[in-house]
């Protein structure tokens, strides 16, 4: 054995009795590095936080608009995920390149809810106040919530009504945030129950009944391009188990 060899082996002996780290773990591993949309960053950053204190695996999440991560995601993304079934169908379909269809795997569902302003002043209880004259709604028309609001007036006969009251339509769940700060006319906004837990402090949330929700799904899949294919399943193990469970509950999934 030559005299670096034996300098590296000793180092290794000395940080497995000193700190408990196995020896076949390098001390700078590279960086777990998990991209999506800004709907489920909430639980997913906690989760990867947990996972990392646990495992010693750094786990970088980014989240947002694809537009603002897609050019990094593509040098060095191990895992996408996606704000409902539809979004990564859509990320497959625009980058055939960059993702494992075939590693593809469903976490948790998340109910559709609506969110009022603090107080609900316009006294929202149901879908079918969402019809009445005088109530502004903003859409989403994309970021998981492509037809949601639809989805859910169908079934109760409202949708030319409501239709007639969305005020503000966008692409993003970060344009909807910036338009319901900068307009308080907005009186309501169809949505995932989880963006309540995100911001409690401009929004109530009012609960549909169990029987007229709609749930969406939160996919996640390895990259093509991944060199930590082993610590990327280790992490969609963890958040399959009770634990991780449990802090996608907290915000918001079922």
């Amino acid at each position: 054995m030559n005299r670096n060899k034996f300098i590296k082996r000793v180092v290794w002996i000395l940080l497995f009795v000193c700190f408990g780290l196995p020896p076949y773990l390098s001390a700078h591993q590279k960086t777990l590095n998990v991209y999506g949309p800004g709907g489920p960053l909430g639980p997913m950053k906690e989760g990867a936080e947990i996972f990392s204190k646990a495992q010693g695996i750094e786990v970088k999440v980014v989240a947002g608009p694809e537009s603002q991560w897609i050019a990094q995601a593509k040098q060095d993304a191990d895992l996408i995920f996606g704000g409902a079934e539809y979004m990564l169908t859509q990320f497959i379909q625009n980058h055939p390149e960059l993702l494992d269809e075939k590693t593809r795997e469903t976490l948790y569902i998340r109910a559709a809810g609506i969110l009022v302003r603090k107080g609900n002043p316009k006294q929202i209880k149901s879908l079918r106040d969402l019809a009445k004259e005088g109530v502004r709604l903003l859409d989403v028309n994309g970021a998981g919530q492509l037809g949601l609001w639809e989805d859910l007036a169908g079934v109760q006969g409202l949708i030319p009504k409501i239709q007639k009251n969305i005020a503000v339509s966008v692409t993003t769940s970060v344009e909807a945030i910036e338009r319901w700060k900068s307009m308080p006319g907005l009186d309501v906004w169809i949505t995932f129950e989880s963006w309540h837990y995100r911001l409690r402090d401009i929004t109530d949330l009012v609960r549909l009944p169990e029987k007229e929700r709609i749930y969406r799904g939160t996919p996640i899949a390895f990259t093509k391009i991944s060199k930590n294919k082993e610590k990327a399943k280790q992490f969609i193990d963890f958040l399959k188990i009770e634990q991780a469970h449990t802090v996608f509950q907290k915000w918001g999934w079922k």
